[in-house]
């Protein structure tokens, strides 16, 4: 049965299954109807989040093992809840290797090994990069090769001599960490060498690694499955094919749609939800802003044309980190050149094709490369005939596979920290070129979504987004006052302007969208941003001095009187107004089509930047002393304690609960150009957009007699306490 809504937990050791079950109670008040979990099969040692799974057969024992599991289980069904959970088909941890049974065992027999095949390995030796240096030397201590903490098994036969004469015997080679980006020889997670492809386009690896999962969905333990990074895997249709026919449960897939993008037509109910997040979180931004906000940009010395920094961001990340990919990929193209390879993965339209289905997004990519780089026309000429000769062929699939790498890495971890425009749009599944979302478009996709895929999750915040739904939506109110906040970026850039410009504009709205903010979250947000954007400093390729400024620039800002006075009246200008934002969004998202989720401490205020800040602990002590106040009948106020945000969210997702009818069909209702309103089967959902300029007094005119949720009063016509309304009919 398809979930009414979701709450989203990140487990880790310390809150693991046994925590996540005392939320159960607290989770059941709010209304909610599954729990949602982050992975919970083995993980590496210590990790935080799961992705990272070394064992695909057990339960983690860092979160409870499989006692835990079925504890929680069996309190989710006391309570009427159910269990949906986060699964890793694309790769494994290998960052560990004994902690990984399969990735020891070939490493330890190499070709020979029964598990040679679950990984995608181009050709042994493996290559393993984490040496510091190549002149560094490994030792044999208690029969294993080791390199400070890194420990590696040495194949039967091959003992003796020095530890360097032992290496070499091995089906593994310990080389430099700074090869990996050229010269890894199996496929990995984006450019994270610790995380190995698996093959799960095998059958027989398929069942090796979901044999465990799948017996908890037949047991009635687990009810739906999140499915993690699809566009990884060779073919995505056939295992979204094949994972509904086995589990035949709830499915949607963290599929990354472009705007104008469609799913392709699998057996599933849709996606994650972040074609939702870009619809809603962009209505409530004001159209007429863009000008003077690109102005602003442009005269910060910040790049505007969004199409010429990703093909920039795109193109580097195919010359730096994934050049290894892009060398596989011409190898299986003999005499056609790297770069026209790398031009094909920089120009696609979407983060990957799904041939043979999806020719048009192919043929768009082969155009736009052939156009940017006409001396590439005959290289590019020859692989678009060999991959339409064999759409499911090596060179079509390593491409297709390696492009949403490219697409990834380049637009959402490089494009987006660069193109600093307006830092409300740069968000995973967003068009930042686009400034907002109109009502009208707003309607269509709500529509769409109601009759394509009603089933599909739709969110605001997510473990991945770069910042939260309740920060979007106060930078949203900028939009409302571009003059305003132009003349502020301004005089605060000439008294503490950081040395690099993207940065700059970035660390300003940052400062404004997440305050209060303490020194130490704005200084690692600033340095993950300035390594992810690659200008002036990175990852690989740190700039103590540039990153020194970074690190000595929010401790300057917060102690500077003066400025902090003028940042902290600006502040206290829009943080009504984006309250309303986020009221309005959160309303919008949680009543409207789709399976709503919510992210962990989302349902009040929430002010978190990208990973790990988003994975901070959740008070939730506060939530129920607040939620046991609602079982009252308290009408909280719009204020700082983000009562009336957990308000909205008990009241829509209780109604959900018990009253499912309500909400079924789509229908837009004529407004106001400062209301958003939509009517389901007996339900009306009301927001305020554009708060900022919006008249005292909005009004709805409705036919027949409407009870407002929220307040329990009838609806008269007019917003009242509230800037949204859940109308239900009498």
């Amino acid at each position: 049965m398809t979930p009414r809504s979701t709450y989203r937990v990140q487990l880790r050791p310390g809150f693991g299954f046994a925590e996540a079950a005392d939320l159960v109670d607290y989770l059941a008040e709010l209304g909610v109807d599954a729990l949602y979990t982050s992975p919970v099969l083995a993980a590496a040692p210590g990790s935080t989040h799961g992705y990272d799974v070394v064992d695909p057969t057990r339960a983690n024992p860092e979160l409870g093992g499989e006692e835990g599991r079925l504890a929680l289980v069996a309190r989710l069904r006391a309570a009427g809840l159910r269990m949906v959970v986060d699964i890793v088909p694309n790769h494994m941890s290998v960052e560990t290797p004994s902690a990984n049974p399969w990735w020891w065992d070939v490493l330890t027999h190499g070709p020979d090994s029964r598990y040679a095949r679950y990984f995608d390995i181009e050709s042994f030796p493996v290559m393993i990069p984490v040496l510091g240096s190549a002149d560094d030397e490994l030792t044999i201590e208690d029969g294993q090769l080791r390199y400070h903490e890194h420990a590696f098994p040495i194949a039967p036969g091959t003992e003796g001599g020095t530890a360097a004469e032992v290496h070499a015997r091995q089906h593994y080679r310990v080389v430099d960490w700074r090869r990996a980006s050229a010269e890894l020889n199996y496929r990995r997670f984006f450019d994270i060498t610790t995380l190995a492809a698996v093959r799960v386009e095998d059958p027989e690896v398929f069942e090796a690694t979901h044999a465990e999962i799948l017996r908890w969905v037949a047991d009635g333990d687990v009810v739906g499955l999140r499915v993690d990074h699809p566009d990884g895997l060779t073919d995505p249709g056939g295992y979204a094919a094949r994972l509904s026919e086995r589990a035949g449960c709830w499915i949607v897939l963290e599929k990354i749609l472009e705007a104008d993008e469609e799913l392709p037509p699998w057996p599933v109910a849709g996606t994650t939800g972040y074609d939702a997040l870009r619809e809603v979180c962009g209505v409530f931004v004001d159209p007429s802003g863009e000008a003077p906000i690109t102005a602003l940009a442009l005269e910060q010395g910040v790049e505007t044309d969004f199409a010429a920094v990703r093909a920039e961001c795109r193109r580097l990340i195919t010359r730096s980190s994934l050049a290894a990919e892009v060398r596989r990929i011409a190898e299986c193209a003999p005499g056609v050149e790297r770069r026209a390879v790398a031009e094909l993965l920089v120009h696609f339209p979407v983060y990957r094709s799904y041939l043979p289905e999806g020719a048009d997004h192919w043929a768009a990519a082969v155009e736009a490369a052939r156009e940017a780089n006409p001396d590439l026309a005959e290289d590019l000429a020859a692989i678009d005939k060999r991959v339409r000769a064999e759409p499911t062929g090596e060179l079509a699939a390593r491409i297709q596979q390696t492009s949403g790498m490219v697409v990834a890495k380049g637009t959402e971890d490089t494009a987006f920290y660069r193109y600093t425009r307006f830092a409300a749009l740069t968000e995973v599944g967003g068009a930042p070129e686009r400034f907002g979302v109109s009502v009208a478009e707003f309607h269509e996709a709500q529509a769409h979504r109601e009759a394509r895929h009603p089933a599909a999750m739709t969110t605001l915040s997510t473990h991945d987004t770069k910042r939260s739904e309740d920060v979007r939506a106060r930078l949203a109110v900028l939009s409302e006052i571009p003059d305003e906040w132009a003349s502020a970026v301004r005089a605060w850039t000439r008294t503490h302007g950081l040395p690099e410009e993207t940065l700059n504009l970035l660390a300003w709205q940052t400062l404004v969208g997440a305050w209060p903010i303490s020194a130490k979250r704005l200084t690692d947000y600033l340095l993950k941003a300035a390594r992810e954007a690659k200008v002036a400093t990175s990852w690989t390729d740190p700039d103590p001095e540039f990153e020194a400024a970074i690190t000595a620039w929010p401790d300057q800002v917060l102690g500077d009187a003066a400025l902090m006075a003028r940042v902290r009246a600006l502040v206290d200008r829009i943080t009504p107004a984006g309250w309303s934002n986020a009221l309005g969004q959160k309303l919008l998202q949680l009543a409207g089509p789709g399976v709503p989720d919510v992210y962990q401490g989302t349902e009040l205020w929430d002010l978190s930047l990208v990973d790990p800040d988003n994975r901070r602990p959740v008070d939730y002590a506060e939530r129920r002393r607040l939620l046991d106040r609602l079982a009252d009948g308290w009408v909280p106020p719009v204020d700082a304690t983000g009562a009336a945000k957990l308000h909205v969210v008990r009241t829509v997702l209780r109604l959900r609960r018990d009253r499912p009818e309500l909400f079924t069909g789509y229908r837009p209702v004529p407004a106001d150009d400062h209301l958003v309103a939509f009517e389901r089967n007996g339900l009306i959902a009301v927001a305020t957009r554009l708060p900022l300029s919006a008249p005292d007094e909005l009004r709805l005119d409705l036919a027949g007699r409407w009870t407002d949720a929220l307040t329990g009063r009838r609806f008269t016509g007019a917003l009242s306490g509230y800037p949204v309304a859940l109308l239900v009919e009498e």
